[in-house]
């Protein structure tokens, strides 16, 4: 197989699904996420094409690593590179903690300070509706969010059960990154860590700030 017309269908769509994840989330999917996103149940399947693709030169492989698979110069070569005029920029608002909450636009990140995302990040948005925060702490971790990473949102009030956002709790002047759950009369923000325990408010003491759209791994 010497080029991308030679790979079977099932390799295609593999490389489709890495370069969307990727793009999205900047860093590579799981052997799992790549079985459940193209209809392959099997792992030992999805082994077998990626093999495959590593033999091709398409991709590269860590061993001993869950999130292991790299693209390769010759796969990257494949992608229509995206004009400067087609990346769109957002404001770096500041930061936003994931664990204990802590004020909302901490100092050191300069308010309004913009980044530049593909538009693909934006899932259709209208950039003006989008913001971006920096994650300090480690709740989120279970859900691929680190300590550094930068989370796009959109600006919105409401969000449904299972959601990510950025939530405002004015009786304690804090925000922070959580799961959103609407239980009752009371909002449950709950982390992605096995060690943090959830918050539990009122609803009118919690106000949910922005829902997040995409999560961006600097120097990954």
């Amino acid at each position: 197989m010497r080029d991308k017309t030679k790979l079977s269908e099932k390799q295609k769509s593999i490389l489709r699904f890495m370069e969307q994840y990727i793009e999205l989330h900047g860093f590579p999917p799981t052997i799992r996420e790549i079985g459940n996103a193209i209809g392959i149940q099997s792992t030992s399947v999805v082994n077998y094409n990626l093999n495959k693709l590593v033999t091709a030169g398409y991709l590269m492989r860590e061993a001993q690593a869950a999130r292991g698979l790299r693209l390769t110069a010759k796969a990257q070569t494949t992608r229509k590179a995206t004009p400067a005029s087609k990346v769109v920029q957002v404001p770096l608002v500041g930061q936003i903690v994931a664990g204990s909450p802590l004020p909302i636009f901490d100092d050191a990140v300069n308010i309004d300070d913009p980044i530049e995302v593909m538009p693909s990040l934006l899932h259709g948005i209208d950039p003006a509706e989008v913001f971006a925060l920096k994650v300090k702490g480690d709740s989120m971790i279970d859900a691929l969010i680190n300590e550094g990473d930068i989370v796009l949102f959109r600006r919105q009030a409401t969000a449904n059960n299972g959601e990510m956002v950025a939530a405002w709790l004015p009786d304690r002047n804090e925000t922070t990154l959580k799961r959103f759950y609407h239980e009752g009369s009371n909002i449950r923000l709950q982390p992605a860590h096995p060690t943090y325990e959830a918050i539990i408010v009122p609803a009118a003491n919690c106000q949910v700030q922005g829902r997040v759209l995409a999560v961006i791994r600097p120097n990954v």
